[in-house]
């Protein structure tokens, strides 16, 4: 094969397999769970062909296998500027004033996602407290 060739395909077979893979995961993840709650259904049949009661299913036996988190951006924020800092003080000592600045782009997102993190935490906490708060009785 000559070069030509190889780097026509390098980006044919990348732009493939980055849209085949999302796919091949949505195809297995469906399949598991297509065979879970098969598996579920015959286990309910069975008890209840054998006159037992069935358990009710817990909501969360029908929902995604990682559970949903809080998203933090704290760390992205924290790693973002102290990149921005280290290129800031690097480029200064290499290059010279005018070049150091660039240091401050990656600085100003993590400053940026470290205020998105603060005020997202104040936002959860007067929800979560207002919510916990609201069905107790005050003494």
């Amino acid at each position: 094969m000559s070069e030509d060739v190889v780097a026509v395909f390098i980006p044919i077979v990348a732009i493939i397999m980055s849209l085949s893979i999302p796919i091949v995961y949505a195809i297995v993840d469906y399949r598991r769970r297509r065979d879970i709650v098969e598996a579920n259904h015959r286990e309910r049949l069975a008890a209840i062909e054998r006159g037992m009661e069935p358990p009710s299913l817990p909501d969360s036996f029908y929902s995604a296998l990682k559970p949903a988190r809080r998203s933090s951006y704290l760390l992205p924020g924290l790693v973002w500027l102290f990149i921005g800092v280290g290129i800031f003080v690097a480029l200064g000592a290499i290059a010279g004033d005018d070049v150091r600045m660039l240091g401050l782009i990656p600085a100003g997102v993590g400053i940026a996602l470290l205020l998105y993190h603060a005020i997202e935490g104040r936002k959860l906490a007067l929800t979560s407290g207002a919510s916990s708060g609201a069905g107790t009785p005050s003494n």
